[in-house]
């Protein structure tokens, strides 16, 4: 509230200020300027038309809006349109968004916009090791995203820069920023009081190409922090505890909006941490507001300037006071007790201090096979120094790891700063070891040696998600998601019966010792050690830039514009599948051994849907092809009905595509003929993404009716003539005896996501859209 009213104060002398003192968004871009004078204008203007006080988050999301004049806004039911200022693409996911962007036909990108590789280097050997061999194995792909954004205007950082969320939080991401990227944590990017948010590749195209990007307006959940966080907990378990209470799909369709007394006891990172597994309930994105943790951490990492500018706006990059939330939440974080969450989803949370009994009552293996600290959420300096205070007691008394340990920095810049303030060392000489700087495990580029598939055992982890099969391919993994302190510490035990608050350890020498909670510096006293120069400019004229694509590929396809709309209702298609359960973008595009055909639409849709369970047979990858009664593979079924020139549905069940913003989740089916997907719920990301590439995404008007649709009926969508926003469409269900039943469905489709619909894709709409202007 004081540094609202001090915000106030200077309220009439802040544009004067924002004209004089010209601020880069980045290092990377020194001509690219920080525009909080247009923010301020869009608030205001939003604010007295509202006429009520605003949240941070509607303050960021309306103070980028493409005409706030007559944008029509009504939480959870509008969409806006939307200018955003940058776009940051991982390298998995850019392969497409590249291709995408190619086949648009424009000569350069809109926006600043980044592409990452830190998706392909396979955990094996090493840091080194394992990245000298993703150099070689990904030639052709690096070499493709390299050329693609000097040719586009693209900054491109080098394998072993470092996971995507971490670069951007120490160089792009500032208080009062919109961003997007092409990868489901881009929300990171909150705990430097941004609204970074995550999206698939037809999204950032939009972006990227100047077009406004739309967004349903979202709801906002608050989240009251009172008291401050001590001993063994950490930022780690307050998303942790969140995701208990809200649950995987709890935060759809809105943003996380932390506030309270209790966030200025969390460091910048440790807030970053939060607002990453936000991603995990759902949320559209998550954000802190900007207070003295985000200016010391700005300052920290060559920043002082956009600090000094954020301190003149603070007004706008805080909550109006007496704004509303649609819903609160309140924590005490003197309470908050260390969680550890799982196995197989990232919201079941537990105590650590009960997760031993639990276990044991559950059947879960006890024994913990593999402890890996790191990932997008928890490869901070502070992470690493709290861990390493951790294994430095347990090596004091002569103890290493019982269980194995593997270390994932960050960034280079992370690497190098710890290994020059000797964490790294600790760590090894407790028995870990230091991975490449990189996505690794935490998205199943792990090439476990350890286990067999399909034996049954206990991982602990410091990532976020932790669904079936995730981090190793093995069904039979139980995989549990904590703090990397905890990590370590359950690590040096060997077993999920410890409780590092009240358990001893046997030291060397026969005597027992308790762990002291773990402290740490959260920044360097030194400056950051920078590591390594692993960025590429774009040249300033790109456009003799050859790229190239090998009709022989079997990486990289470039791509054939989808059909368009006939007219005609969808009659009598065939249900590829109906699912029974969860089903992720896990289950519906498996990464893992599956990453390097991301940029090869036709190759990789050889994964289409075999991790969903088939509800007819409880398998997994084995459906019956209703033309030949057989069973098989559903790619191969898929494609079977597509050289017939049959069209198939889906029908899934609850939130269906949570997970990760893999837009090939909606591409594949696309590809291999699929027109509609019928759930209880969708994920908000997979959603948008069925949509942009011409898919029917629809939800049961009755979610009780899912269980009139079995497997062998065919399904006819009826009312498409006259589709319109908000009118629901007709189901006709034809059942193999004759007869005939009709549902309701609904849908959440705008006038422009009909007409993406009606064209065969997002991009075809562009491109029409592109050809009447000209």
């Amino acid at each position: 509230q004081h540094a609202l009213t001090r915000g106030v104060r200077r309220y009439h002398v802040a544009p004067v200020l924002c004209q004089r003192a010209k601020v880069a968004m980045s290092h990377f871009e020194p001509n690219e300027y920080i525009n909080y004078e247009k923010l301020e204008k869009n608030i205001n203007i939003v604010r007295k038309r509202l006429d009520r006080p605003l949240t941070l988050s509607e303050k960021i999301v309306y103070g980028h809006l493409d005409d706030p004049e007559k944008q029509e806004i009504e939480r959870g039911k509008t969409y806006l349109r939307l200018r955003p200022d940058r776009v940051a693409m991982q390298d998995a996911t850019a392969q497409m968004a590249m291709l995408q962007f190619i086949s648009s036909g424009l000569p350069k990108v809109a926006v600043p916009s980044t592409i990452h590789c830190d998706h392909l280097i396979e955990a094996q050997a090493g840091g080194e090791k394992d990245l000298r061999r993703a150099k070689d194995i990904n030639q052709e792909v690096y070499n493709f995203l390299a050329t693609a954004g000097a040719k586009y205007g693209v900054g491109f950082w080098k394998p072993g820069s470092g996971i995507i969320h971490q670069i951007i939080l120490e160089n792009y991401s500032y208080p009062g920023v919109m961003l997007i990227g092409t990868d489901s944590h881009t929300p990171n990017g909150g705990g430097l009081g941004g609204i970074c948010i995550g999206v698939g590749g037809a999204d950032a195209v939009d972006v990227m190409a100047g077009i406004p990007w739309e967004l349903k307006c979202p709801k906002v959940i608050g989240v009251k922090l009172t008291g401050k966080l001590s001993g063994w907990s950490s930022p780690k378990d307050v998303i942790l505890k969140v995701a208990g209470i809200l649950t995987v799909k709890g935060g759809t369709g809105a943003i996380i909006e932390y506030h309270g007394p209790g966030v200025d006891s969390i460091s910048c990172t440790g807030m970053a941490t939060i607002c990453n597994m936000g991603a995990e309930i759902g949320a559209t994105t998550s954000i802190f507001p900007y207070n003295a943790r985000m200016k010391k951490y700005l300052g920290k990492t060559g920043r002082a300037d956009i600090a000094k500018l954020a301190d003149e706006f603070q007004q706008h990059l805080v909550p109006d006071s007496g704004c509303q939330y649609d819903q609160v939440i309140e924590l005490n974080l003197s309470e908050l007790k260390p969680h550890i969450n799982g196995p197989f989803t990232p919201d079941l949370a537990h105590p650590v201090s009960d997760i031993g009994a639990v276990a044991e009552k559950e059947g879960w293996p006890v024994d913990i096979r593999v402890g890996l600290i790191g990932s997008c959420t928890n490869s901070s300096y502070e992470d690493m120094g709290r861990s390493a205070a951790v294994a430095k007691q347990a090596l004091a008394h002569g103890l290493k790891c019982k269980s194995k340990f593997t270390i994932t920095p960050g960034s280079e810049q992370i690497r190098a700063t710890i290994e020059r303030d000797g964490y790294a060392q600790i760590l090894r000489d407790v028995g870990g070891l230091v991975l490449a700087n990189a996505c690794g495990p935490c998205i199943g580029q792990w090439d476990r040696k350890d286990i067999k598939k399909g034996e049954k055992n206990t991982i602990v982890t410091s990532y976020n998600r932790n669904f079936t099969g995730r981090n190793d391919a093995n069904p039979e993994t139980h995989a549990f998601v904590t703090s990397p302190e905890i990590v370590t510490a359950l690590s040096i035990a060997g077993t999920l019966k410890f409780n590092p608050e009240t358990d001893y350890l046997t030291g060397a020498d026969g005597k027992k010792f308790k762990l002291e909670a773990p402290d740490a510096d959260e920044l360097p006293k030194l400056e950051f050690d920078p590591g390594q120069d692993t960025y590429q400019y774009p040249p300033k004229d790109g456009s003799g830039q050859h790229v190239d694509v090998s009709p022989t590929s079997q990486r990289l396809q470039l791509l054939e514009p989808f059909d368009k709309w006939d007219g005609k209702d969808l009659e009598d298609m065939l249900i590829l599948i109906k699912v029974k359960g969860k089903c992720t973008t896990d289950h519906i595009s498996a990464a893992g051994p599956w990453l390097k055909f991301r940029g090869h639409l036709d190759n990789i849709s050889n994964n289409l849907l075999i991790g969903a369970i088939n509800i007819e047979n409880g398998k997994a990858n084995s459906v019956r092809n209703a033309l030949t009664q057989e069973f098989g593979p559903v790619p191969d079924t898929a494609r079977y009905y597509k050289k017939m020139g049959v069209k198939w549905a889906v029908i899934g069940d609850e939130n269906y595509g949570e997970g990760s913003s893999r837009e090939h989740a909606a591409l594949e089916p696309r590809h291999l003929g699929g027109r509609v997907i019928i759930t209880k719920s969708f994920a908000r990301i997979h959603e948008t993404n069925l949509k942009k590439q011409g898919l029917l995404p629809l939800t049961f008007a009755d979610p009780s009716d899912y269980n009139k649709i079995h497997p062998v009926d065919k399904l006819s969508i009826v009312g498409l003539a006259d589709f319109a926003p908000g009118k629901p469409l007709k189901c006709i269900i034809k059942h193999p005896n004759g007869s005939q039943e009709t549902i309701m469905l609904n849908h959440t489709f705008n006038e422009s996501q009909i007409e993406w619909f009606q064209a065969g894709s997002a991009l075809n709409r562009m491109k029409e859209l592109q050809q009447k202007s000209s």
